[in-house]
């Protein structure tokens, strides 16, 4: 638990200088993400191709990392392999505000997984060591947006289910300190899919 404390103070401390540094501009952004649109939608949540994340409402500091990780290699993703390149941190900062001033997504979680989703997310499993899920991303899926963790309520459960298995896998591995690295190792295929799917349905009060 103090490795998560310390990951997340550590985070925090780098996402404010990189706040202080790159202020985005919403409606600069609105005309950047025009091409973004072809798979994630007009909304940023209306998911056209399988696999997209839902951008709207965004934690901003999370999402300006994420694009400046995935223009550099740090992320991979093959649909947007090269996309970026011709784009400034500025640019990056700018759609990032944009999507962060659009609406939230709405979900819901499956019945089946509520029991299992709602214990690993609000109090975690101390006997494999796993931290709740709910101390970096809020009792309310919205994320932390000055330490740059994401809002999670809403997700398509298929797309953090995709993600979960990758930082198991490792092959995500852009959080700072391995922290959801070190989280998610220890949790198996049906803890995954209950997490996904009640993260799902949280949402911003």
């Amino acid at each position: 638990m103090n490795r998560i404390f310390l990951a997340a103070m550590f985070a925090l401390t780098l996402s404010s200088i990189a706040q202080a540094q790159q202020v985005g501009d919403a409606a600069a952004g609105s005309t950047t993400v025009i091409v973004c649109g072809a798979c994630h939608g007009a909304s940023g949540n209306d998911v056209v191709v399988p696999g997209a994340a839902k951008l709207g409402g965004q934690n901003q500091s999370y999402l300006f990392k994420q694009l400046q990780d995935i223009k550099s290699g740090a992320r991979e993703i093959t649909l947007m392999a090269g996309q970026l390149n011709n784009l400034s941190d500025q640019d990056l900062a700018d759609i990032a505000a944009h999507y962060a001033s659009l609406e939230a997504p709405l979900g819901a979680a499956e019945e089946s997984a509520v029991e299992l989703g709602q214990v690993l997310y609000r109090a975690g499993n101390a006997d494999l060591g796993v931290a709740a899920c709910s101390a970096c991303h809020s009792p309310t899926g919205g994320g932390n947006n000055g330490a740059g963790y994401p809002a999670l309520g809403g997700q398509d459960p298929a797309y953090t289910e995709s993600q979960l298995r990758a930082f198991r896998a490792g092959t995500r591995n852009n959080d700072l300190a391995a922290v959801m690295r070190d989280n998610v190792a220890r949790l198996n295929d049906v803890e995954i899919q209950a997490l996904a799917s009640y993260v799902s349905g949280l949402r911003a009060e």
